[in-house]
């Protein structure tokens, strides 16, 4: 399954459903959490499980509420039977949330896709998930919950960027994904108008050691999709390094325009190479 973008879709929203999917989007996350009021939960459930029903030309998870929650089990019953690709746990704290979701599910679980930071408690358990690696569909972060958790005026600074705690969480996630070896997913970029600045910020993603992204409005994707995408040079300089080791076979290090290049060079060339045959 290739994951570059990932659309939230508020699941009350059936007359988004048809949009979202002709976005361009990887995957829609179809969403029956923050974006439904309490009073619309019954309903966003329905049109969820009518539109998984349909033939899909795309993966469609779901994102449940909290374990702790007493939407969960509704949530669970009314969409379990219509088979979505996946599960989109929200407030996840390591590998023990995994497991008490999978128990909930019953027989036949689905891949899970944990948002890992969204409670104090989630960021000194990110190391467990590599447990229950599995079972799942990657790792994700938020950036909004957690200082409501705690109390913080903003995670953010004027400009945009997270401030350290956040900077925290979001590294923690990356690695922690990497160690589970699943997809590490970035976060949402909130300012839907400001495509500029989600370039840069999807740039950044990538360079990081993310190779997807969380997108909250059909605008948003198609830069995602571009961001997670080598560039023709990127392409091109790869080719020539995987070349230049198969003209020195059992060379450890090799020389390419002037740099010396050695087995790390090797493999980020093979992974970009890689992501141009996925795609």
């Amino acid at each position: 399954m290739r994951l570059r973008s990932l659309l939230f879709v508020p699941g009350d929203r059936s007359d988004r459903f048809a949009k979202a999917a002709a976005s361009g989007a990887d995957a829609l996350i179809l969403d029956l959490e923050d974006s439904v009021a309490p009073e619309r939960k019954a309903d966003a459930r329905k049109a969820v499980a009518d539109y998984l029903a349909r033939e899909r030309d795309l993966p469609l998870f779901v994102r449940v509420n909290p374990l702790a929650s007493d939407h969960l089990d509704g949530d669970l019953a009314s969409i379990l039977s219509a088979k979505p690709d996946g599960i989109v746990l929200p407030k996840a704290e390591g590998n023990l949330s995994i497991e008490t979701l999978i128990a909930r599910m019953g027989e036949t679980p689905l891949p899970i896709l944990p948002i890992a930071t969204e409670t104090p408690a989630a960021v000194f358990s990110l190391g467990s998930y590599k447990i229950v690696s599995h079972q799942l569909l990657g790792l994700t972060w938020g950036a909004e919950d957690l200082p409501a958790a705690i109390g913080a005026a903003s995670a953010r600074e004027e400009n945009g960027r997270f401030t350290p705690p956040y900077e925290l969480a979001r590294s923690l996630t990356l690695f922690a994904a990497h160690g589970a070896g699943v997809p590490a997913i970035e976060t949402v970029f909130p300012d839907i108008a400001d495509l500029g600045r989600l370039t840069a910020y999807v740039a950044l993603a990538r360079r990081d050691g993310f190779s997807a992204m969380m997108a909250i409005h059909p605008a948003q994707v198609a830069v995602i999709n571009a961001g997670f995408m080598p560039s023709a040079q990127e392409v091109e300089h790869a080719h020539a390094v995987v070349a230049a080791f198969q003209a020195a076979p059992g060379a450890g290090v090799v020389r390419l325009n002037g740099r010396m290049l050695d087995a790390p060079h090797l493999r980020q060339a093979r992974h970009i190479l890689a992501l141009m045959v996925a795609d």
